[in-house]
């Protein structure tokens, strides 16, 4: 069921005003959501159980910092991934279908995972810190020539990629817990000493946890080498333990970005993924709440289909008593037109924001296809005109009409593909938006296609 909420609009505040508009934002989608929960609208959901004791440990590999592969993201040009899985269980995740499926062997034989996938959330295996080896992959990052890094990495090493570097832990051995816990927590701090006392290495946090304010002060000492980030798909709190049922709620979240903003800390926010269920409303709220913070960047992406991810959302869902749409992921084009459609919204909003500028939005690889871009708009004609029948020279100007579409859509992409994000105290050429073109789905009306032949 989709909760509709009545928003204080915090773009009608002076700016003067707009950090009171942001709180009554957030008290708005407080209330409504305990008033949807008394009324039944939507139930709260049941706690997660803790994974069987094999599954979360200690793994029994080090932790490094290691180069990554990202496309588009413009994040960083190395990795520090402290656990194998997250606690956060976040069903959208991506991470099963690109990392941990190389290792379903040894994590089913050691660990007692049977299915990678499935099984998200379930496993935490915090890598053992070893300060000698991080000393020489930061050595190695260090010396590592320009010429070898991506474009858009701002030499920066990431925590983390594929996991949070400040989650909480929970196993059934509540001893091995607290061990866990202190040393996640002592790794984290360390390896960021050593980055900052042994490099000039810059450094982006990225987490969903408030714990990060435990580190505040140090973040701090790195003044413009460290960027720190958390990702806020929503206000809503209600829907946001659907698809993250173990994350903390994203008006905390929303807390600490302000706590982290009052401490002069370098922030970006990464709206992302913004659900299908995330209308209009519900991401100009997030939008408007973020735009007080003032960060350097805003990146923003839809759900993208990765292996059973989808599959995991509407199980998680089903068991809570919960309905979300997965019919925008029914087929790849259904998913391609969500995507573009979640894309387009959140840039249109950022102009009507005044955010554009920040905006920095990730498009995925996969919506370059032109064959399907095709499909979809010959599905879309079929739909809107079904039984007529086109004359040659009418098919011949619809076509044309197509490939000018796609060439804007093309254009479009790639002008956010390009994008190099922002980093203090680093002067780059003036960034200029890609223009915001027409519905790339959109078909013309008969009319105009035999006025147009």
């Amino acid at each position: 069921m989709t909760m509709q909420v009545t928003l204080v609009n915090p773009a009608a505040e002076s700016a003067n005003n707009i950090h009171a508009a942001n709180n009554l934002v957030t008290a708005a989608l407080r209330q409504a959501h305990e008033k949807s929960i008394a009324l039944g609208t939507m139930k709260p959901l049941a706690a997660t159980p803790a994974a069987p004791a094999a599954m979360v440990d200690f793994w029994h590999k080090p932790v490094r910092i290691e180069l990554n592969h990202f496309k588009f993201k413009s994040l960083s040009d190395w990795k520090c991934n402290i656990s194998l899985g997250c606690g956060h269980s976040c069903e959208f995740c991506y991470v099963p279908a690109v990392s941990t499926k190389f290792l379903k062997p040894v994590l089913k034989k050691r660990y007692g995972v049977e299915d990678p996938g499935a099984q998200w959330g379930d496993y935490v295996l915090l890598r053992p810190f070893d300060e000698g080896r991080v000393m020489k992959d930061i050595q190695a990052a260090e010396n590592r020539p320009l010429s070898e890094l991506s474009l858009d990495g701002n030499r920066a090493v990431m925590l983390c990629t594929t996991t949070d570097p400040y989650q909480t832990i929970t196993a059934p051995d509540k001893a091995l817990q607290k061990r866990l816990n202190a040393e996640r927590a002592h790794m984290v701090r360390r390896i960021l000493e050593l980055i900052r006392d042994h490099s000039t290495l810059n450094v982006r946090i990225l987490t969903r946890s408030p714990l990060a304010r435990q580190d505040f002060d140090l973040f701090k000492s790195f003044g413009n080498r460290l960027m720190f980030g958390m990702s806020l798909p929503t206000l809503n709190n209600q829907l946001a333990r659907i698809y993250e049922p173990n994350a903390p709620a994203p008006t905390q979240r929303l807390a600490t970005l302000q706590a982290a903003r009052d401490q002069d800390l370098n922030i970006f926010v990464a709206v992302a993924p913004t659900y299908a269920e995330c209308d209009e409303a519900d991401v100009r709220a997030t939008l408007t709440a973020v735009k007080a913070l003032n960060p350097f960047t805003i990146y923003a992406e839809p759900v993208n289909v990765r292996a059973d991810n989808i599959e995991r959302i509407a199980r998680h869902a089903a068991a809570e008593g919960q309905i979300v749409n997965t019919a925008v992921f029914a087929t790849r084009n259904d998913w391609r037109a969500y995507a573009m459609d979640s894309l387009r919204m959140v840039q249109r909003l950022a102009q009507e924001l005044g955010l554009e500028s920040k905006l920095h939005l990730w498009p995925d690889a996969d919506l370059k296809s032109e064959n399907c871009f095709h499909e979809i708009r010959k599905a879309a004609w079929k739909r809107h005109h079904p039984g007529v029948k086109l004359t040659l020279e009418q098919r011949a100007e619809l076509n044309r009409l197509s490939a000018i579409a796609y060439a804007e859509h093309r254009v479009w992409l790639g002008g956010w593909w390009s994008r190099i994000s922002e980093w203090p105290g680093v002067e780059r050429a003036a960034w200029t938006p890609p223009a915001l073109p027409a519905d790339p789905f959109s078909v013309p009306a008969l009319q105009a296609l035999k006025a147009n032949t």
